[in-house]
């Protein structure tokens, strides 16, 4: 059970991380929002994937971390709207 918590820690951190350097935040963020951006970006990323029927990112796979890092990318996107930035 701990080791599973702490692979989705990993995995949400990659993600996240990935993310940020795409859409250029990734300055201006740290490890910890990284990690948060990363695992909410999964299950939207998961939730977007299940819509178009393209998969989920229930899986540590290399399709799991693309459908994670694409919802983290999402996140961003939207709260930088939203911040009007």
């Amino acid at each position: 059970m701990m080791l599973n918590v702490l692979l989705w820690i990993v995995f949400g951190g990659v993600a996240g991380w990935l993310a940020s350097i795409i859409m250029g935040r990734n300055r201006s963020m740290g490890l910890v929002a990284n990690v948060v951006v990363g695992l909410i970006g999964s299950v939207l990323g998961g939730w977007i994937a299940s819509l178009v029927g393209i998969g989920s990112f229930k899986d540590f796979s290399l399709a799991g971390l693309g459908i994670a890092v694409l919802g983290a990318i999402v996140l961003l996107w939207l709260v930088r709207l939203l911040k009007g930035k």
